[in-house]
């Protein structure tokens, strides 16, 4: 086995996720998060002790850290560069990848990989039997360092966890402060408690869920990753890129691969990457449904043209298609109807129960010339409050005759 530990889960924590993604594109400097109406969302630990704090606007914050870099984070922009990270975590460490929630991803590792891991992001990880424990360890553990609970340590482990980590748990913030109005400084106070009074002041939901984990209910288990969850194309060229044709040949030379490699699947998000004399510049757009070859190039370029890297000169073009997921189609109410069981067991004991929709006229704008309910088995029409049943046969030829006689009555003089 080599010195691995199996049935270990790590937690790796880059919290908030947003501010973790500036930070690494620019180290050493102190940087925020703008929400769309310009004001700080988020601070790094250097821009909070220069001064910055969240709800201020970009301009003071500015005037308060003259270095801050501040910048707005998309959330489709986020969400892309979190699936590439997931990606790196798949191919680099480990065959078990989870990370549903931005900002906190879980892995079955070994001691020695979750230090590895550790030392690669520089960020807190956590390492226990399960994830739960594995989440409270990491939000314990320095960045860059690996907390470790042992299963004959977990008890004491519990005992001294802060309220504050609780989150992690599912407690929610007003129940941690009025925890804390009472007294309460750790988890060990609240496991003092009965199960019957945690569920009576936290509510049955979080006092139930918090119950189970203290019982040893936990997730032992992280599941295996699915790769491919990013398609990737790219191009590098001998000379840099400076014309939008240049660009616009590139990206169509591209986009085919990409559709072909999608399968049929959709995709949430376009991301392109420009590699230029300056550095690597990105941006993310989000895709709707359609997705050709024309429309893609399309959003890639306003893309590229947002990240502003043409000026630049561009040396490589990378082009990425994440957020995978295969198409949902209803096509009724259940799939191959006649053919279950179920449907001839209800038909035989209420056989008025089934009926289907009957397309008239679409397009029509009246609601009964568009669709008529008729019956399961014999066909018939049935009417519904929806589709009310004319009470009068429309007769085409009838009413034309007596149109054309109202215009000849008009021409003769002759009233209506």
């Amino acid at each position: 086995m080599g010195g691995r530990t199996p049935g270990l889960t790590a937690c790796v924590l880059l919290t908030p996720w947003p501010l973790e993604h500036v930070r690494r594109q620019h180290p050493g400097v102190p940087v925020a998060v703008l929400g769309e109406d310009r004001r700080v969302r988020q601070a790094c630990p250097l821009a909070r002790a220069a001064g910055v704090q969240a709800g201020l606007r970009g301009s003071a914050a500015l005037s308060r850290c003259p270095e801050l870099h501040a910048e707005v984070v998309p959330a489709p922009e986020a969400q892309a560069v979190w699936a590439e990270l997931l990606e790196q975590l798949y191919a680099r460490f480990s065959d078990r990848v989870d990370g549903r929630v931005s900002g906190a991803a879980f892995l079955t590792l070994s001691a020695s990989g979750a230090r590895d891991l550790a030392a690669a992001l520089h960020a807190p990880v956590g390492l226990a039997a399960s994830r739960e424990l594995a989440h409270l360890a990491a939000l314990g553990a320095p960045p860059g360092e690996v907390r470790a609970v042992d299963s004959g340590a977990e008890q004491a482990f519990l005992h001294l966890t802060p309220l504050a980590h609780l989150g992690a748990l599912g407690v929610p913030l007003s129940s941690l402060e009025k925890l804390h109005f009472l007294g309460l400084r750790d988890l060990g106070g609240l496991m003092a408690w009965s199960a019957a009074q945690r569920e009576a002041f936290l509510g049955v939901d979080v006092g139930k869920r918090l119950n189970r984990f203290l019982r040893g209910e936990r997730t032992v288990t992280v599941e295996s990753y699915r790769p491919g969850q990013i398609l990737e194309a790219a191009l590098a060229f001998d000379l840099p890129l400076t014309e939008p044709a240049q660009v616009d040949a590139a990206l169509r030379d591209l986009m085919p691969g990409l559709i072909a490699e999608l399968r049929g699947r959709l995709a949430a998000t376009l991301t392109v990457h420009a590699d230029t004399l300056g550095g690597r510049l990105s941006a993310t757009r989000p895709l709707k449904w359609p997705l050709d070859p024309p429309g893609l190039t399309r959003v890639a370029g306003l893309a590229l043209h947002g990240a502003a890297a043409l000026p630049l000169g561009i040396d490589r073009l990378t082009v990425q298609l994440g957020g995978l997921a295969h198409p949902g189609r209803m096509v009724g109410l259940w799939a191959g109807l006649a053919e279950l069981e179920v449907t001839k067991t209800v038909l035989s004991r209420f056989p008025q129960a089934l009926v289907r929709v009957e397309w008239l006229d679409p397009w029509a704008y009246a609601t009964d010339a568009q669709y008529a309910w008729v019956d399961w088995v014999t066909g018939q029409v049935r009417p519904r409050d929806l589709t009310p049943r004319p009470s009068w046969t429309p007769r085409p030829a009838v009413r034309r005759d007596q149109a054309v006689q109202r215009v000849l009555a008009f021409f003769e003089g002759q009233g209506p």
